[in-house]
């Protein structure tokens, strides 16, 4: 049997949900200013299938690499951490 790499997993955001089976993730990342030594938020979105169509926007999610399902989504989401409290 073959053995699976170790896949990386993201935390993020769900920003948008308006795709079907598609939610646009948010991850955050600091990174320290090579001049000023202060630490800056940078940002990376990322396509993530949703097969339930389960998140909705302000979820916090763990999102997992996968093979290529489309152009662009090449990871999905593994769980939601957290429901938003949008009604």
């Amino acid at each position: 049997m073959k053995r699976r790499a170790n896949r990386r997993k993201l935390v993020g955001l769900v920003v948008s949900d308006t795709m079907d089976k598609t939610v646009v993730v948010r991850v955050e990342r600091l990174v320290q200013d090579p001049r000023y030594k202060k630490y800056v938020r940078r940002y990376s979105k990322y396509l993530a299938h949703d097969e339930g169509n389960a998140c909705k926007i302000g979820d916090q999610v763990q999102i997992i690499e996968h093979r290529p399902i489309s152009k662009r989504k090449r990871w999905m989401v593994q769980e939601t951490l957290a429901k938003t409290a949008r009604g």
